[in-house]
């Protein structure tokens, strides 16, 4: 059971693989099993409560099964699982190990199991260079791990250690092993702006490499310190980039994000926006928020949300500021009533949808891979990230897999649940 972030899920669908290779049946479906492992997140302090909840969810289905918890939250604070009794605890790092204690369970073997990994500091080196089970037709590959970035309100870097990058060998091994059905590889990591190869930036060159496969390619998020003429003009020349640029903002005020320990200001960041759009016009620029940072005056939440609807971001995803113990801004700053966080969370929301509209309207015809079929639709995302919904005739409804893991060039009918609803385009 995973939770949090896509690298958490990657090193999850890792850790499955592993299991499957060693004769185990897994799942990823919350049910009957003799053996759990919990992948926790510490992000927020509610994200570290759903992981703690997740060993009761566990319990009921099999009160006698082993728990085993892995993750940022064990990272963070161990004994708040070993309280609730289960019976492994490791941290962030080394998750694959947990496949050896399994193997000790399903061969009883007498001897003690540990209750407690030794948690331990990050490495310095980028490790365990492993392959996860992909069972989707998007796949996700972690190049990455770690941030340097210190931002004041994140307990992630303290968790996940400093930023490292894996070798770029490996990365392209694990590509080159994907199976016909995966067409899309989605980039992943803790900060993928920092990749580095040799110790010197290498994300377009990754990048580059990856483009010979044919498959889709897209990050999961960028920093705005990464968008330059020419990074962005190399994007440009790549046959398979998806142009969908999470670029995470956090305030549009400037004091704001300097209490934030955020190395840019509003006006280099509206200065990325415009160097992505020179090259990619209708590209998808979606974006973190964080509303109701302590101190966060009115007058600074109004330079947010003004400079939000100027940049006219294709979608956003909003956050009410969560006290994290252990950061700088936890202890420097006084937090916020929570009603002034929902209220300014609501309005920005609003604003969000109109946003997420307009965008739509803007985009005529677009690539979609379709991923799913649901309730006569079916689904997938644009290269640009817009949900899109195809109404499948009765003859289409009778050969899914004909549209399932395949791309179609579409055109946009205007907005449609939360996307878009489309026909496949004939001609543009």
């Amino acid at each position: 059971m995973t939770l949090g972030c896509k690298v958490n899920k990657y090193e999850s669908d890792a850790l499955m693989y592993n299991l499957k290779l060693k004769g185990y049946d897994v799942t990823d479906s919350l049910g009957f099993a003799d053996v759990y492992v919990i992948n926790s997140c510490a992000v927020t302090q509610e994200a570290e409560k759903k992981s703690r909840q997740m060993v009761a969810r566990c319990r009921k289905f099999n009160p006698q099964a082993k728990i085993f918890v892995c993750g940022c939250a064990s990272q963070h604070n161990s004994a708040q699982f070993l309280d609730k009794d289960v019976s492994y605890v490791c941290g962030a790092a080394g998750k694959i190990k947990i496949s050896e204690y399994i193997d000790k369970i399903s061969k009883n073997d007498k001897r003690l199991l540990r209750k407690r990994e030794r948690i331990a500091k990050m490495p310095k080196q980028y490790e365990d260079n492993l392959f996860a089970m992909q069972t989707r037709t998007r796949a996700y590959i972690k190049i990455q791990d770690g941030c340097n970035n210190f931002c004041s309100y994140c307990i992630i870097p303290y968790l996940r250690g400093r930023s490292r990058s894996r070798a770029i060998f490996s990365i392209i091994n694990e590509v080159s092993k994907l199976g016909d059905n995966i067409k899309e590889v989605v980039l992943t990591g803790i900060n993928v702006t920092d990749y580095k190869i040799d110790g010197q930036p290498a994300l377009l060159t990754l990048l580059e490499e990856l483009d010979t496969f044919g498959k889709r390619l897209r990050l999961s998020s960028m920093e705005e310190s990464l968008v330059s003429e020419s990074f962005v003009s190399g994007l440009s020349k790549l046959s398979n980039f998806c142009p969908h640029f999470h670029l995470s903002l956090q305030s549009g005020c400037d004091s704001v994000l300097k209490r934030m320990n955020r190395h840019y200001t509003a006006s280099e960041f509206a200065q990325s926006v415009k160097t992505i759009r020179k090259y990619f016009p209708l590209a998808g620029i979606t974006t973190d928020v964080i509303v109701g940072f302590p101190g966060e005056s009115d007058a600074e939440f109004e330079d947010t949300f003004n400079f939000i609807k100027e940049v006219g971001f294709s979608q956003l995803h909003i956050f009410q500021y969560s006290k994290r113990d252990g950061t700088v801004a936890a202890k420097l700053y006084k937090d916020l009533p929570p009603q002034t966080k929902q209220a300014r969370f609501e309005r920005l929301n609003q604003l969000n949808e109109q946003l997420r509209r307009d965008f739509i309207e803007k985009v005529k015809y677009e690539n979609v891979l379709f991923e799913e079929y649901e309730d006569g639709y079916f689904v997938g995302y644009s290269k640009n990230y817009i949900r899109c919904y195809l109404k499948a005739t009765e003859k289409d409804s009778q050969h899914i897999d004909e549209f399932i893991d395949h791309a179609f060039d579409v055109k946009l009918h205007g907005v449609w649940k939360d996307g878009a609803l489309v026909t496949l385009a004939k001609h543009r």
